[in-house]
């Protein structure tokens, strides 16, 4: 009897610690936190390029971020219970440390109070990075984004703190978008459709096609120069569009369609956009030089804006709700939402 309970016993103490073994690899690892800043100096105007560096008692754990043309700094995917320290630094200011931080699971925390004091006896202030600096950068990461891997999408925005483009980055991103293989393929299909239905009195055949695409590719040329670059430059107005994608479903199904109508400026505030509606009427105004002579006049341009304006609205519903999850450069790119 006493054999009896002693396996017994030995049997039940395995099992606990087996089960307590099972339970100690199966139990998920605690959800990543956040940490984000502004950093300003004493008359509250952001300071660029200031270096973040995350200190913790691992290694591991040691990062260095600078921060965006608004002062905007982010260090993600930090374990919870463990004690952080933030110390940051710029050319010509003071040093700033913060207290001890100790995160919770997926805690998103947001560090106030960030003023640094400038330096006495300096006479110069070197910006680590500069607004054209960043504003390169994320161009570079916008230029690789394709839906569906192949289907350009240069013109959206899902960095959360976008700075405004140079004149000089407004007309790279016109040039590529025009000269892009499927842009001319889009090109090409369009005005396979215009044949079909024998739309504007061009003639039928190999000749009547390459008038329709010719027109067709014209007509995006004149629309993504003029509304993308030329007048953005000339009004400083930024031609992308900027995901939302965080706010109530009809607040993003507004910002969705007013893209045509409403944009940002290059110093950050929402106004008409007359870029864009600018180059809508500046392309049906042009198709005037090339279309043929029946069809021309006043309906040509306000057809042609009209079908531009609904497309651009057509797209921005697009970009607000499905053409993300289809980029994977965007799926890529890191998010300072909270939580991601």
């Amino acid at each position: 009897m006493s054999v009896k309970l002693c396996v017994r016993a030995f049997i039940f103490c395995v099992s606990v610690t087996v089960a307590a073994i099972a339970q100690e690899f199966s139990a998920p690892e605690p959800q990543t936190g956040t940490i984000t800043g502004t950093v300003v100096d004493v008359n509250d105007d952001p300071i660029p390029g200031a270096n973040v560096v995350l200190d913790a008692s691992s290694l591991r754990d040691h990062t260095r971020v600078v921060t965006n043309y608004n002062g905007f700094f982010v260090l993600d995917h930090l374990r919870p219970g463990i004690s952080y320290h933030v110390t940051i630094s710029a050319s010509g200011f003071a040093g700033w440390i913060s207290p001890e931080v100790t995160l919770k699971p997926s805690q998103y925390l947001e560090l106030a109070g960030i003023r640094l004091g400038i330096v006495e006896a300096v006479t110069t202030v070197h910006a680590v990075v500069s607004t054209e600096e960043i504003a390169t950068q994320q161009v570079n990461v916008e230029e690789h984004q394709r839906v569906l891997g192949f289907i350009p999408n240069f013109y959206a925005v899902y960095d959360r703190h976008p700075v405004p483009l140079t004149s000089k980055l407004k007309f790279k991103l016109a040039l590529k978008t025009t000269i892009d293989p499927i842009t001319f393929l889009g090109s090409a299909l369009v005005a396979g459709v215009d044949q079909a239905a024998d739309k504007y009195d061009f003639q039928q055949g190999a000749k009547g096609y390459a008038q329709r695409f010719g027109a067709s590719y014209a007509n995006g040329l004149t629309d993504i120069m003029v509304g993308g670059a030329i007048l953005p430059s000339i009004l400083h107005q930024d031609p992308r569009f900027f995901y939302q994608g965080t706010a109530a479903k009809k607040s993003r199904i507004l910002h969705a369609i007013s893209y045509p109508i409403i944009c940002r400026g290059d110093n950050g505030h929402l106004q008409p956009n007359y870029s864009r509606l600018g180059g809508f009427l500046a392309s049906g105004a042009i198709a005037n030089a090339y279309y043929p002579e029946s069809n021309r006049g006043p309906g040509l341009v306000f057809s042609t804006a009209l079908v531009d304006l609904g497309a651009n609205m057509a797209n921005g519903l697009l970009q607000e709700f499905v053409l993300r999850r289809l980029t994977p450069a965007a799926k890529e790119q890191r998010s300072s939402e909270p939580g991601n």
